[in-house]
């Protein structure tokens, strides 16, 4: 099982918008990615509905792609809130995960995907050594769509990798 994650809570994001891309490249290619959005789950508290997002997105999924938006130089406490929340074996060891840095800025927020790298490398999770950095995300999509064609090709050369990952 795939799974999307728009990494923050912030409603109308570019972060949602990209998830929402990728998940419709992967079905291009015949893999059905779930999309999660971390808009309006509680993070401060374990509870009933928190539990369920981990029982049905989070603990059987095998392959993870983040889309991580650039916060303050690196990724938002609400990702880092849902992975302390969760069971961290069940969750997170021997998964695999893909990383997509979100910015409007020039780097694509590949520091916060460094962050995230060394995380996930703690929680014995494989992280595919193809991140794409997406700097000026403002600027790649149109009507919610990508419209640049390096783009578009380098995503693919990065879904391509990780499906064979």
């Amino acid at each position: 099982m795939y799974t999307i994650i728009a990494c923050t809570n912030r409603a109308g994001s570019n972060s949602m918008l990209v998830a929402q891309n990728y998940q419709e490249y992967f079905k291009q290619k015949g893999i059905d990615a779930q999309l999660l959005s971390l808009e309006e789950i509680d993070m401060t508290k374990r509870n009933d509905k928190f539990e369920l997002i981990e029982s049905k997105y989070l603990i059987p999924t095998e392959k993870f792609v983040f889309v991580v938006p650039e916060y303050n130089g690196t990724f938002p406490g609400i990702m880092k809130l849902m992975i302390d929340m969760c069971q961290m074996a069940k969750c997170w060891h021997g998964k695999k995960v893909m990383l997509t840095g979100l910015a409007t800025g020039r780097s694509g927020n590949l520091r916060g995907l460094d962050m995230m790298s060394n995380m996930f490398h703690y929680l014995k999770v494989d992280v595919s050594r193809i991140k794409v950095p997406l700097a000026a995300v403002d600027k790649e999509l149109e009507n919610g769509v990508f419209i640049k064609e390096e783009t578009i090709n380098l995503i693919d050369e990065q879904i391509n990798h990780f499906i064979k990952f």
